[in-house]
């Protein structure tokens, strides 16, 4: 080598950008690379300044003799002119087509080649309601669902044409629009805007001839395929499972997810609230003082047994609960919420119990605070006689008769209104 010896510069910074160690391996550049490469793309919403410094990064490295001066020197070496030039001679764009086989291959799409490239458009995702049952979010379940979709045309990749050429649509100058205007009264004139008929809005031309015979100059053709769908432990009702790039391919276009959003089912006997199942059990009287036992199907078929002992009292509207017998976490599936069950005691009907069973249930059951002991006489009071009263029509009924008192205000006012004048002078 003739001239000076540069000094030495940073030579870990590249290291660094791709997070290996300076004896990482080709084989770990290369997985370091791809991975940071996938995320910081510009396409995919990453840092085009990050991307641009992965890229330099892996040009330097990847190559064992520019890689040996970076080591030696540092950067400011590459940039000298040793090795064969800058240390980003190609474009980022470029390496990342090189590294992925080029043609947006990977994954099915990056806005890439080189720098001419074209930006691709996001294509729009594909969402689907998935019903599944409380069973199916208990226990896991996989659905096999049998989609259709469009893909690129493989025997003309994409391109509509034999040759895989095609021309601007005349009729509307590769816009895939046009716009007519009509006149609708004098001097004014409407414009309405369509897509162009003769390319269907591709702005694309393709001859008859030049045309594919298998997608006939469309660029697709469709695909049937089954979506193994794996709704797991757990699972939120509105949660989403998304199949990424499985939605229509088309032309320059980046290709949108299929996106499975769960609705569940109601349940005729359990209600789920987050981690937690809720049931509703009825007992009679007598079981809620004397105790009860009684079988519950779980969601995964076993069989509980629910028991209290004599002298354990369930209440009216009472909530009792079971540890670890609620519904599984997501992703978390041995971990379990509660399975709470609400009791509603139900009592005899009226007439039921005659007088001389009640008095024997005065000896058995704890006396009552009566106000029998008040110092006002029983024979001085008024007789009074209790009804059933339904709460729920009585604010019915309540509601009606205030907006009745309302609306005849209202039609009290307005002759008092019509004797309201104004003074003219």
């Amino acid at each position: 080598m003739f001239g000076r010896v540069p000094k030495k510069s940073d030579n870990t910074k590249y290291y660094e950008v791709l997070g290996v160690p300076q004896t990482a391996t080709p084989d770990e550049l290369k997985k370091a690379y791809r991975k940071a490469a996938i995320k910081n793309h510009p396409d995919k919403g990453g840092d085009p300044e990050k991307f641009k410094e992965l890229s330099q990064a892996y040009e330097v490295l990847s190559d064992p003799e520019k890689r040996e001066i970076y080591d030696e020197y540092g950067e400011d070496a590459l940039k000298e002119g040793m090795g064969g030039g800058g240390s980003s001679s190609e474009s980022p764009f470029d390496i990342f087509e090189q590294f992925f086989g080029g043609g947006g291959g990977f994954g099915g799409g990056f806005g890439g080649g080189g720098s001419s490239r074209t930006r691709k458009k996001q294509g729009e995702d594909v969402k689907q309601v998935l019903k599944v049952s409380l069973e199916e979010v208990y226990n896991g379940i996989t659905k096999k669902l049998s989609l259709s979709r469009n893909i690129l045309c493989k025997k003309c990749k994409g391109k509509g044409s034999k040759s895989g050429a095609s021309s601007r649509c005349f009729g509307c100058q590769g816009s895939g629009m046009r716009v007519t205007t009509r006149q609708i009264g004098p001097g004014m004139i409407q414009q309405m805007q369509h897509v162009c008929p003769e390319c269907r809005g591709s702005g694309e031309s393709i001859s008859e001839r030049d045309r594919c015979q298998q997608c006939k100059g469309k660029k697709v053709t469709q695909e049937k395929r089954v979506l193994e769908v794996h709704v797991e432990k757990g699972m939120q009702n509105g949660q989403k499972i998304v199949f990424e790039g499985q939605a229509d391919e088309a032309p320059d276009t980046v290709t949108g997810d299929i996106v499975f959003i769960l609705q569940l089912k109601e349940h005729p006997k359990f209600k789920r609230k987050q981690d937690d199942l809720y049931v509703e059990h009825n007992v009679t009287l007598t079981e809620a003082l004397c105790g009860f036992q009684f079988v519950l199907t779980h969601l995964d078929g076993r069989q509980l047994l629910i028991k209290t002992n004599p002298g354990q009292l369930i209440k009216p509207d009472q909530y009792k609960g079971i540890n670890d017998e609620g519904m599984p976490q997501y992703q978390r599936p041995f971990m379990k919420g509660k399975l709470v069950i609400h009791f509603n005691v139900t009592f005899p009907e009226a007439g039921a119990l005659t007088p001389e069973k009640c008095k024997i249930l005065e000896t058995i059951l704890p006396s009552s605070t009566s106000s029998s002991s008040s110092s006002m006489s029983v024979d001085e009071c008024e007789e009074t006689i209790l009804h059933d009263v339904n709460m729920e029509e009585e604010m019915r009924r309540k509601e009606h008769q205030r907006q009745q008192e309302a609306y005849d205000e209202d039609d009290d006012d307005e002759p008092g209104m019509q004797r309201v004048g104004c003074n003219q002078q």
